[in-house]
């Protein structure tokens, strides 16, 4: 009998322990929450020089996401609102080869952006306007997430200071030189360095990443729906981010 008693007492121990582990996991899942009423806006910096994949690749998947229900049109059932801000908003010449990129025109500036709940940051040339913005929207408690060698552009607001982040492969000596403070991932897709500050590795990599946005937001099924709308076949999107 007092066996029996102690192995039912150890029993509702480990379902303690367990239910306990469930809790902490789900309180520490990140899980993301759309605002009420209206569309999620998300800001995509645009200096010169900015690389195209590294902003064209997460337009794309916000842009493409598509919420089941019953709707009244389309346009309801897609819940990511875009748009460009720069430095100004003249026009800015992108990533190219032998002469200059694609020719873009940023809707809106550093001074009159509408206050966005999610930022993308590409690989560009960066300014101190971008610099201090980004600490505006930190402080604001917004997402930021950077694509490449955008964490350069994120580095330099000391916001990754003794957190984890990633970036080009290529890139990831001279940004561990440059930022000593930043603890540097290597191999990894993405890594998340707070609830609000997001960093992935080059180019496609911030296909992932956005994919992994729009599951904290809406979930596996609306993020695999989206994926299999663009034909993307990468499961990088599926991994847990690094935190550390």
């Amino acid at each position: 009998m007092k066996r029996f008693l102690m192995m039912h007492v150890f029993a509702f121990v480990l379902c303690a322990i367990a239910t306990f582990q469930s809790a902490y996991a789900e309180g520490m899942d990140g899980k993301l929450t759309p605002p009420k009423n209206r569309p999620i806006k998300v800001a995509f910096v645009l200096n010169e020089g900015a690389v195209v994949i590294d902003f064209g690749g997460p337009w794309e998947v916000f842009s493409n996401v598509m919420l089941p229900g019953d709707f009244k049109n389309m346009q309801d059932s897609m819940p990511f609102d875009l748009y460009t801000v720069g430095t100004s908003t003249k026009p800015i010449h992108t990533s190219g080869t032998h002469s200059p990129g694609m020719q873009i025109t940023p809707d809106y500036d550093f001074s009159n952006v509408p206050e966005p709940d999610l930022v993308v940051v590409p690989a560009d040339k960066g300014s101190p306007a971008l610099t201090a913005w980004l600490k505006k929207i930190n402080a604001d408690h917004k997402i930021i997430m950077s694509v490449c060698t955008g964490a350069f552009n994120l580095a330099e607001t000391g916001l990754l200071d003794g957190k984890v982040a990633t970036t080009h492969h290529d890139a990831l000596d001279e940004f561990a030189k440059h930022y000593p403070n930043i603890k540097v991932v290597r191999g990894a897709r993405y890594v998340q360095s707070s609830p609000t500050l997001f960093t992935s590795g080059g180019l496609s990599a911030g296909i992932d990443l956005a994919l992994h946005i729009v599951e904290e937001y809406y979930g596996r099924d609306v993020a695999q729906a989206t994926a299999d709308n663009l034909e993307y076949q990468g499961t990088g999107w599926k991994m847990p981010p690094l935190q550390k």
